[in-house]
């Protein structure tokens, strides 16, 4: 699939791939912290679970990507 990227694509990515983990780690910390305050906010767990979700499937996909490419997990 990314096989062939240039050194500057796949530096790109590994950029792209930090900026998704960061994300990802703020909307786990988002559902962690309404889990912690359960009831309150009980009707805001389905659009929190999901950006989670969606969040991390991103980071996946990008993760595959590099190492389709052959860059490696990073």
């Amino acid at each position: 699939m990314s096989e062939g990227l240039t050194d500057e694509a796949i530096e790109s990515l590994k950029k792209r791939i930090k900026r998704l983990s960061a994300q990802a780690i703020e909307h786990k910390m988002r559902l962690h912290d309404l889990a912690e305050d359960l009831p309150v906010g009980w009707e805001t767990i389905r659009e929190v679970a999901t950006e989670t979700y969606e969040a991390y499937q991103a980071l996946a996909a990008a993760r595959a990507e590099l190492a389709g490419a052959g860059g490696g997990r990073d």
